[in-house]
């Protein structure tokens, strides 16, 4: 019998009576990062990362039952040993190791093998089973160096400074907003305007240590204040919104993997493009195999399906994952 099986619910061990990242209420989750498609309120117990413990508050309410465990914890459920290693998505993002039945299978959630300044690295885990996700499972998924992305915005940035018109890039608003912050801190001191939505999200990253620019919510600016010359960062769904008329002939950016390819900037109608993704990029899949000496695959979510032709082409043992639920593809 499988050690973790698809239910209705999501992934579930049988063994230790836990889901993964359910998406319907479950007596026990484990969960391996704060993003909406993966931490859902409901639960009656939940475990996750110490790290993401005030991240996941601020998503579930602050009167979930969450316990958090230390990277590399070792605890048990029902005859299940479990332990928690860093992904590299997030702050606080995990990948969930299960011990069981003479095997040991490996869970990663979201992640990225590149580095970045807002979390703990990656940390390859050895197992018999992975269980990995393919967001960007096709080869010409292949990031550029962060660094290179941060002076490309700021160079477009100081464009719109000499052009005098306001610099509007949007981003998910948990993780990719502060990564940017950071890696722009390594190369300006200029303060950042925020949406709404993204301000008690950056001073999380605050609070746990995160250096970042300094930011102000666009809210507290004054009615008729000229942006021009500034950059705000913003959810995708705030462009086209009322929200956006305060910010007149602004150049609008898009900051995701997704920008690896033109045509997906074209249809969402962004000015300029920026590849930067918190998840894996094509090396950094394949990477992650190699790295576990698993003997079978199962691949989740974006393109498994291409991924798991691949690997059965390289000779490895590998299946992609069904499930019914949609996820939210803009943290990538």
């Amino acid at each position: 019998m499988a050690l973790i099986e698809m239910t209705a619910a999501g992934l579930y061990c049988r063994a230790g009576d836990f889901h993964i990242d359910p998406w319907r209420p479950v007596p026990c989750a484990v969960l391996t990062h704060a993003h909406a498609d993966h931490a859902r309120a409901g639960s009656a117990r939940y475990i996750a990362a110490s790290e993401g413990l005030e991240l996941l508050r601020l998503r579930l309410g602050s009167l979930a039952p969450i316990e958090g465990r230390a990277y590399g914890e070792r605890f048990d459920l029902g005859s299940a040993r479990v332990s928690l290693h860093p992904a590299g998505h997030i702050l606080g993002s995990a990948q969930v190791r299960i011990e069981a039945d003479g095997e040991v299978w490996v869970v990663t959630g979201d992640y990225k093998r590149d580095p970045d300044p807002t979390c703990a690295p990656f940390e390859p885990v050895r197992c018999d089973v992975l269980v990995t996700e393919a967001t960007f499972a096709l080869p010409v998924y292949r990031w550029p160096p962060a660094e290179r992305v941060a002076l490309e915005v700021l160079a477009w940035w100081d464009a719109c400074v000499r052009e005098r018109i306001p610099a509007v890039l949007c981003c998910y608003a948990l993780g990719k907003a502060q990564r940017l912050l950071a890696e722009l801190a390594r190369l300006t001191d200029r303060p950042v305007h925020l949406h709404g939505a993204m301000a008690a999200l950056v001073d999380a990253y605050r609070q746990a240590g995160v250096p970042m620019l300094p930011t102000r919510p666009v809210s507290d600016a004054p009615r008729g204040r000229d942006f021009a010359g500034e950059l705000i960062l913003a959810p995708p769904s705030a462009a086209g919104t009322p929200w956006m008329r305060r910010f007149r002939d602004a150049s609008l950016g898009f900051a995701s993997g997704w920008m690896q390819v033109r045509g997906h900037r074209r249809r969402r109608g962004y000015d300029l493009g920026f590849v930067l993704s918190d998840h894996a990029d094509w090396p950094g899949l394949l990477a992650t195999v190699h790295d576990s000496g698993a003997r079978r695959v199962l691949a989740m979510h974006g393109d498994a399906d291409a991924f798991v032709r691949h690997l059965r082409e390289s000779g490895i043992d590998a299946a992609a994952l069904r499930s019914d639920f949609a996820r939210d593809e803009g943290s990538a």
